[in-house]
């Protein structure tokens, strides 16, 4: 269904026109999950962004964003305006800033289907009470009449789950939809959107920075370092062995609910802003498993046991990706 090819980003930081997503390639079948992980800076969501078209003014960008065949970085006015009200809908990180303060949640949910999709105000209203009663959202009619700061932070989310909905879209982006709220309303917020997208068969991608919620709900994750895709695969596979020593280090770094407490793996040095890229390998300055070639010589993205991985040495590391960044999980 979305296709992404080489997807190149630069922004303008002054005068200076600097890159933040470099060669970046996915794909998300109808009714697939795909997760988008990696740290702060990654260029996680500046990809779902590009998506929608939604960069900062004076970006540059290249490569190919595919939806069913048709380059939305083509699209018209006209072609881009049906693609966001009917096609893909946001699901943004803070709730807070997204919706009007000054109007009711009700002028919030239904304003789409009336003004982008011809929906009469009666209508749009019974459908999006409809939505609001699937989620889970108790006296739904009464809900519509409330102002956004009359809700809980839990609510303000289902809100924006329901204004994404609504519409029936194909494609959901879910950016960090859970990170400002409580590990418990998490949950159940969580819970929702992968019901409703299953119910539904939507395809989504997912961004989070919690490896173990990623595998949870999606089917496969890409995992993002300095604007690149460093490897891609199914969920199950990624956790039981991953391919590429940044994704090993991020496994290693989580906690264990069941074991003992010990002392955690932590990757060295810090997260790599994609500007800051040279010509080798972007994970090069913090790899344990660093060489001579990789510091000169950048690795593509290549196909290694039914995934992908952007490593010059994932086939003779096969097995060996264990904690060596900071003694061990063990010690």
């Amino acid at each position: 269904m979305l296709e992404i090819r080489d997807l190149h980003v630069e922004l303008c930081v002054g005068e200076e026109m600097k890159p933040v997503i470099h060669e970046t390639t996915l794909s998300v079948d109808q009714g697939e999950a795909l997760g988008l992980v990696g740290e702060s800076g990654a260029g996680k969501s500046m990809t779902i962004r590009a998506i929608m078209r939604l960069l900062p003014a004076g970006a540059t960008v290249a490569g190919q964003i595919l939806y069913e065949g048709a380059d939305v970085l083509g699209f018209d006015r006209k072609a881009m305006r049906s693609f966001l009200a009917s096609k893909v809908a946001m699901i943004f990180q803070d709730a807070s800033t997204h919706i009007n303060p000054v109007r009711t949640v009700g002028d919030f949910l239904i304003e789409a289907l009336v003004t982008n999709n011809g929906v009469p105000k009666a209508e749009a209203r019974r459908r999006v009470t409809g939505v609001l009663e699937e989620i889970g959202i108790p006296d739904a009619a009464h809900r519509l009449e409330q102002y956004p700061h009359q809700l809980s932070g839990g609510l303000q989310q289902r809100m924006m789950i329901a204004a994404a909905l609504v519409i029936e879209p194909r494609l959901l982006l879910a950016d960090e939809p859970t990170t400002a709220l409580d590990v418990t309303t998490q949950a159940e917020v969580m819970a929702i959107l992968d019901e409703q997208r299953r119910q539904r068969g939507l395809g989504m991608i997912f961004v989070t920075h919690d490896l173990d919620l990623a595998a949870a709900v999606c089917d496969r994750i890409a995992v993002m370092y300095a604007g690149f895709v460093v490897e891609d695969r199914s969920a199950a596979n990624l956790h039981e062995e991953a391919r590429h020593p940044y994704t090993a280090g991020l496994l290693a770094s989580r906690p264990s609910p069941t074991e003992k407490a010990h002392r955690l793996c932590v990757v060295p040095g810090r997260p790599l802003s994609a500007f800051e890229v040279g010509e080798g390998c972007p994970f090069a300055s913090r790899c344990a498993h660093v060489e001579d070639r990789c510091r000169i010589e950048r690795p593509l993205l290549r196909e290694l046991d039914g995934g992908w991985v952007r490593c010059h040495r994932a086939d003779e590391l096969r097995g060996q990706l264990l904690c060596s960044y900071n003694g061990s999980a063990h010690e």
